[in-house]
């Protein structure tokens, strides 16, 4: 018998305490590094990343970084510039945070941006406008909201 708390849930029951905590220190890590602007890269020095996320691995040893450029999403230049840093940018998140394993530094685009302005756009056009313009008149002649009126 384990002296382990069982986990619960499941696989997909999302990320532990531990990884959510450990993610959000190699976050602040990496975002210090990268303002402090001591890279070798000189594409990457120069250029304004922002590190959105990080998503831990259950096993603590690999790290999905989300980065955006300055507003922006990030570029392939700047992925790759990431990607060449890795092993310099893994061993400064080392000497911040201490894990038994240096975890290994995936760097992926932050999207999420994009996404919403792509959504607000959609809500902004005329058909979609007239659709929820309908949709709450007839919530409001409804026979529940003429209940709701006279309970009042």
């Amino acid at each position: 018998m384990s002296n382990r708390p069982e986990r619960r849930g499941g696989a997909d029951a999302g990320p532990s305490q531990r990884q959510l905590r450990v993610a959000e220190e190699i976050r602040h890590a990496l975002s210090a590094v990268l303002i402090r602007g001591d890279v070798r890269d000189p594409e990457l020095a120069e250029a304004r990343v922002t590190v959105t996320e990080v998503r831990a691995s259950p096993d603590l040893k690999h790290m999905t970084v989300f980065v955006s450029r300055l507003g922006k999403t990030a570029d392939k230049a700047l992925l790759d510039a990431l990607k060449r840093s890795q092993p310099w940018l893994r061993s400064q998140v080392a000497k911040a945070v201490r894990l038994r394993v240096a975890p290994e530094l995936h760097f992926q685009p932050d999207t999420a941006l994009d996404h919403a302005m792509h959504i607000d756009m959609l809500m902004r056009r005329p058909e979609v406008a007239r659709d929820l313009a309908a949709e709450r008149r007839a919530a409001d002649t409804s026979p529940e909201a003429e209940k709701d009126d006279n309970a009042s």
